[in-house]
């Protein structure tokens, strides 16, 4: 291993502690947008037949149905959800609420989510308004589908934006599943093929289930007959029980998360909240090779296994101060320019920056209060390294660090200075390109207590792109940070075909 390794001094154990209570957020957004309980987004690898659901007729509804579910988490009980389906004017009203209280970091920390969409006979999407409340912190979003475009309200009150995304086929919301299969006819080997839009991330994707088997099924003491189908999550494999009236019994996902059909007696009772098990713990890598006093690494190289399998890109891995090859990684830290590139605000002819000096989806840089706090943080100051480091320790110092399970908005975490890395790396990525610095959000794996922890951080552009984490006011960021993806949510859920598959081990490492 070659290197002098020192102590860690105090500085270093507040910052371990910092990272670790940081990671691990877009875990549980994606954990509940691949479980139904934000909004479902699903890719498939099937290759049998589209079934055209469109045509299939079916019984109509005419009263209320209600039904709950109790969700577990290695066997715990740490929340409920219920959905409640009824007929309206010609189309059918969903709404659904759930609670989840989970573990994260010691403390229990609950989350609220409420949806109402107005969907037509065939299920598909007319209007929606979701909300998802987390201490502190609420995120809010409404939308309707006009021929092929959804139009989309993101926000509350003054702080609403609205947004216009193509759509290549009228949409399903995920909280419409539970009903989507009631009434069909379900054989072994049939296969359900539907697009299911996704509001947290804007996107529209095809799901696919699979009827693998019929047979039983054990809830609470009493046995059911019941179909078994299957589908894949960005790599990861979920299982659905239905009984022979297509009502959900069960589903089972990844990271031991589980849902059981309940009553309205029971759903509501008992939870637990996760009780010892650390629910960001559950998604860490281990290293074989300990790393210390890791802020202080200059390079460091490990061994990748696990990837292959989960046919994950590994474009960004080889880009940067990063090289990726034959199951090798090596990161370099970047040196800081040592002139000025330019003076604010960047400015190019090419174009090629544009992407990264605009607003983007939760990343509000033009809102006049984002603008207003960046022009008091630099003041007159036009050199971009200057101002960067500048607007990252004031996000540092003024972002109280917290687990937060929301979808990050830079204007909510400007208004309620809460949050985690997710929370911290959207902000500092709007403040950069408010004060005219390209910047872009990453997300891949950092260091911390022996173990490896999914995070999020922010690049600026300033001459070069340097790594900059406001979670521990690193600019630039240690070699511990590792880079999977690059971009919001819609790009973060990615790195989930990686959980519990991917491993590691440190070849080599050096120090200044």
């Amino acid at each position: 291993m070659g290197c002098t390794r020192s102590k860690l001094s105090p500085m270093n154990v507040k910052r371990k502690k910092h990272i670790f209570n940081l990671v691990g957020a877009v875990i549980v957004i994606v954990w509940l947008v691949m479980m139904g309980l934000l909004i479902k987004k699903i890719n498939f690898n099937y290759d049998a037949d589209k079934v055209d659901l469109i045509g299939e007729k079916r019984s109509p509804v005419t009263v209320a149905e209600r039904e709950w579910m109790e969700i577990f988490l290695k066997g715990k009980k740490v929340g409920y959800s219920v959905n409640q389906f009824s007929p309206l004017e010609g189309n059918y009203l969903i709404q659904e609420e759930i609670f989840l209280k989970l573990n994260l970091m010691g403390q229990a920390s609950s989350i609220y989510t409420v949806s109402r969409s107005v969907v037509d006979h065939a299920f598909l999407l007319k209007t929606f308004r979701f909300r998802m409340t987390s201490g502190l912190v609420t995120y809010q979003i409404s939308g309707r589908v006009k021929k092929n475009r959804m139009i989309l309200e993101i926000g509350e009150r003054a702080a609403r934006r609205k947004e216009i995304i193509k759509l290549s086929a009228p949409p399903i919301l995920g909280s419409g599943m539970a009903r989507f299969f009631k009434g069909r006819k379900l054989e072994v080997g049939r296969s359900f093929r539907f697009p299911l839009f996704d509001p947290s991330t804007m996107t529209q994707k095809e799901a696919a289930f699979k009827v693998m088997s019929e047979g039983s099924i054990i809830i609470k003491r009493m046995k059911h007959k019941a179909f078994r189908l299957e589908t894949e999550l960005w790599g990861q494999p979920m299982t659905i029980w239905l009984d022979e009236k297509g009502t959900v019994l069960k589903e089972q996902g990844f990271m031991g998360f589980t849902l059981v059909k309940s009553s309205a007696a029971n759903a509501p009772l008992d939870i637990e909240g996760g009780g010892e098990e650390d629910f960001y713990g559950l998604a860490a890598i281990n290293v074989k090779g300990k790393l210390k006093d890791a802020g202080r690494l200059t390079y460091l190289k490990l061994k990748v296994e696990g990837l292959v399998e989960t046919g994950f890109d590994t474009e960004i891995m080889a880009k940067g101060r990063q090289t990726f090859g034959s199951g090798m990684i090596e990161i370099v830290r970047e040196k800081m320019p040592s002139k000025p590139a330019y003076d604010l605000p960047y400015s190019e002819g090419s174009g090629s920056m544009k992407e990264f000096l605009r607003p983007g989806l939760n990343i509000e840089s033009d809102d006049s209060a984002v603008v207003e706090r960046a022009r008091k943080i630099t003041g007159e100051v036009k050199r971009p390294v200057i101002v960067a480091r500048r607007l990252m320790a004031w996000v540092y110092k003024n972002v109280k660090k917290r687990p937060v399970v929301t979808v990050p908005s830079a204007l909510e975490v400007l208004r309620t200075k809460v949050g985690d890395c997710n929370e911290h790396a959207v902000l500092l990525t709007a403040l950069l390109r408010a004060a005219g610095i390209p910047a872009r959000l990453c997300v891949g794996i950092v260091y911390s207590r022996g173990s490896f922890f999914y995070h999020a951080w922010t690049e600026s552009y300033v001459g070069e792109w340097i790594s900059m984490d406001a979670t521990v006011n690193q600019m630039p960021a240690d070699v511990t940070h590792i880079k999977l993806v690059q971009g919001g949510l819609d790009r973060q859920v990615e790195i989930i075909g990686l959980i519990g598959k991917l491993r590691l081990k440190v070849i080599d490492y050096k120090y200044d």
